[in-house]
């Protein structure tokens, strides 16, 4: 049994497949998609964590069970006639595995700000139910590249009223800018240029032209974009994933339950199906992912046993009527 990527889900799912006496090998890119991120918040007696130190004991369990860590890119797989699959790596190695679990999560692309990645995860954010509390009451600016960015004012006024929505390549309407001045958000006309830094804190934005607007924490829509090589050279197609008809990204579709896809013997777990799962819906869903990959295999095992018994039974029989 092979896992492919080593984030919250994948380690989840392993997790649950070693203490289900499954030998598991987890293959892990050592890139998961919080690591920029000093601390994870929602997640039941973690809030305050480090995703590396989540990670770090995730992997110590797992190997406590049995389970291998192997560290390496996992690029694709291919399909054998007895239907299992070979795992092909970056580094050129392959491995084996009767059943997949991938978990290889997604990556975020940021709009074109010059200084964003830098400070993605510690004040450049999206998401305010992993950020929210942190920067309450502060200035919060919502980048607005497109309409859902009035969806993520209203979101993040929650947290603070000192939100501003900086009209930056998409522009509100009427109806939208009633809305925001109904809310005390008030918009802010001009492209962002970049970012202001002092001691190593957000503290503001230039607008083209040289203006500026104060700012603790910048508000930005990424692209989610899954990590999908593995899958698609399964023939496992990426889709748009939308929101309020707007397409907001692509992942790998699977059954909502089980994980279970379209190709027999490949589950999914995490943000490569989920887009919008923080960290403890990650690890649920390897985890559930996992009990259905074993349910599988216990019923493949009992379907073996039992054409063996029948044909021993024959077998007896064939003996008897020989030698009666």
């Amino acid at each position: 049994m092979v896992v492919v990527g080593g984030g919250a889900a994948g380690l989840a799912g392993a997790l649950t497949l070693v203490r289900a006496r499954r030998s598991v090998l987890v293959i892990d890119s050592g890139s998961p998609r919080n690591a920029p991120a000093a601390h994870m918040h929602g997640y039941l007696g973690l809030d305050g964590e480090s995703p590396a130190a989540l990670l770090a004991r995730g992997r110590a369990e797992v190997e406590g069970y049995g389970g291998r860590i192997r560290p390496g890119t996992a690029v694709a797989a291919d399909r054998l006639p007895d239907g299992g699959f070979v795992v092909r790596c970056g580094d050129g190695s392959t491995v084996r595995a009767g059943r997949l679990l991938v978990a290889t999560g997604l990556v975020d692309e940021l709009p074109a700000v010059p200084g964003l990645g830098a400070r993605w995860g510690r004040d450049v954010l999206h998401c305010p139910y992993c950020h929210g509390w942190e920067v309450r009451d502060r200035p919060v600016a919502v980048l607005a590249d497109g309409p859902l960015a009035v969806h993520q004012a209203q979101m993040w006024r929650h947290w603070s009223d000192r939100t501003t929505l900086l009209a930056h390549t998409w522009r509100p309407g009427e109806d939208e800018r009633e809305l925001l001045a109904a809310l005390g958000i008030r918009v802010v006309e001009g492209e962002v240029t970049g970012l202001v830094v002092e001691d190593d804190r957000l503290t503001g934005v230039t607008l083209a032209g040289g203006a500026g607007v104060e700012c603790r924490a910048l508000v930005v829509a990424p692209r989610f974009t899954a990590r999908s090589g593995v899958l698609t050279s399964l023939g496992l197609p990426t889709t748009d994933m939308t929101r309020e008809g707007h397409v907001i990204g692509r992942s790998v579709e699977s059954d909502p339950a089980t994980g279970a896809t379209a190709l027999r013997g490949v589950w999914l777990a995490g943000n490569v199906t989920a887009p919008l799962e923080k960290v403890a819906g990650a690890a649920a869903q390897g985890a559930q992912a996992a009990a259905a990959i074993n349910a599988d295999l216990i019923e493949a095992e009992t379907r073996r046993a039992l054409e063996a018994h029948r044909a021993g039974a024959a077998g007896v029989a064939v003996a008897g009527t020989l030698h009666g």
